[in-house]
């Protein structure tokens, strides 16, 4: 199933966020059987954040990785930024401390240059409409030495276990969503906009376009998850 540009419109993916919204975080506890909490660990890990430092958390949603981060440094300023506001409820519902919550655009940001120590995100990139501009903006808005940290599906590699992977993708996890969301169509677009997404090397080499240093990669979950680092 190849996506369609009305699919990967902002406003098309903002609505259908908005019709998850509540049931997001448990649909990734079973779609991933819980490994899903240790990526956005990992994440604040290679972020790197210094003791009372400043982190910006895009496509933040309820706010998985934000309040990792506050977890890990009560003192430090954690930003978390999404465009889908009803996402952004939800985690403000959570007990303090919370993140100080932005409406952004993660194509046009509203900080100055130069502002975070850190930014992090977590299944952003592969829903924005330009994934160079994209990470541009998260080079701008971070310190120089500070780190970009993305979390992203990948395609899946092409070796034995890509069958079952596929099936997983295709089959399963639709169904999954239908019935705990009640929205199947927001679960056959993950599996859609994973396989149609670029490889690791693909992502890290745009990283390394846009002025990003020492950009490395891990995979997980057979491959199917990619967490991406680089230092302005």
């Amino acid at each position: 199933m190849a996506l369609t540009p009305e699919q990967k419109h902002p406003r098309a993916v903002q609505d259908m966020f908005a019709r998850i919204a509540g049931r997001y975080d448990l649909m990734n506890r079973l779609m991933t059987a819980g490994r899903d909490q240790a990526w956005r660990r990992r994440v604040v890990d290679l972020a790197a954040l210094p003791s009372g430092g400043c982190l910006l958390d895009l496509g933040s949603g309820t706010g998985a990785i934000a309040f990792e981060a506050l977890r890990r440094r009560p003192d430090a300023l954690v930003v978390g930024a999404d465009f889908t506001l009803e996402m952004m409820r939800l985690g403000q519902r959570r007990a303090a401390p919370t993140p100080a919550w932005v409406g952004a655009d993660a194509l046009r940001l509203p900080f100055p240059e130069n502002t975070f120590d850190a930014v992090t995100s977590g299944f952003l990139m592969r829903n924005v409409v330009d994934v160079e501009a994209g990470f541009a903006e998260q080079r701008r808005v971070v310190k120089p030495g500070g780190r970009v940290v993305c979390l992203e599906t990948s395609p899946p590699p092409d070796n034995a276990l890509r069958p079952f992977i596929d099936f997983y993708l295709q089959r399963v996890i639709p169904v999954l969503g239908h019935l705990v969301t009640g929205q199947a169509e927001a679960y056959r677009y993950l599996p859609a906009s994973t396989r149609a997404f670029l490889t690791p090397e693909a992502l890290g080499a745009i990283m390394e376009g846009v002025g990003l240093r020492q950009v490395r990669y891990e995979r997980w979950m057979f491959g199917t998850v990619t967490i991406l680092v680089g230092v302005k």
